[in-house]
């Protein structure tokens, strides 16, 4: 059997949130429809951006993240300590998220062709991310989180816990696309939005199989049991 390579869980986490930001930002950058796990955030930024200029995208996530780890913790009838954690998390990841936008818009993506490569790169890259995030104890954001904690109490596969979250935000932001913009305008949620919504799930759970046959992720730091509470 050949000897899987070392492959340290700090590092994991160093690594998933820009990638997931970027990610995401090349998403934006290609204007097919968000992933469904942000369209909420990214609605609602696109909304209140107008009257607020400093709501930017990251700010929305990890104000509605927020939001959702209070929710969380009344599903769970507690609060973790690795929930504030996951805010700090989502913060970074806030703001890794406003630098790669800034970052994406030097990119030319005029025509179809290199949207849909933007498109593509951006999903591969969010799926890479989230899954870096699962093989890391470190707290991932909010919405990794409630896939993490209710696949891990319930024994359910993650992949398929993921789909069905996925498909929930997606009718999320339809909801409030229509709610913000009018009755059949869809902002941030397009054709890419139900695609990932379909497919996101499963490459997640790909990828996350992929780096345990490649990898043996191992703690590089003796912090495990500061995240577990």
């Amino acid at each position: 059997m050949k000897r899987k390579k070392i492959f340290y869980a700090e590092l994991a986490y160093v690594l998933g949130i820009p990638v997931l930001a970027l990610g995401t930002a090349l998403m934006e950058k290609a204007d097919f429809g968000m992933s469904m796990v942000v369209a909420p955030a990214y609605i609602v930024h696109r909304r209140l951006v107008k009257v607020l200029p400093w709501f930017s995208f990251g700010v929305a996530e990890f104000v509605l993240q927020a939001a959702l780890l209070i929710v969380l913790s009344m599903l769970m009838g507690r609060f973790k300590r690795s929930y504030l954690f996951s805010f700090v998390t989502a913060v970074l990841y806030g703001l890794a998220l406003d630098g790669s936008i800034c970052a994406a818009a030097w990119i030319p993506a005029n025509g179809i062709a290199l949207r849909l490569v933007c498109y593509a790169c951006g999903m591969i890259l969010c799926a890479s991310g989230v899954a870096l995030l699962f093989h890391s104890y470190i707290p991932p954001e909010a919405y990794e989180l409630v896939v993490k904690e209710l696949a891990d109490r319930r024994k359910w596969d993650v992949g398929r816990v993921k789909t069905v979250y996925d498909c929930m935000s997606c009718l999320a932001g339809i909801a409030l696309s229509f709610a913000f913009f009018g009755w059949g305008r869809f902002e941030g949620v397009k054709a890419g939005t139900i695609l990932c919504a379909l497919v996101n799930g499963a490459l997640i759970g790909w990828m996350n199989r992929r780096l345990s046959a490649a990898f043996d992720f191992r703690d590089g730091l003796k912090l495990r049991s500061l995240f577990e509470r």
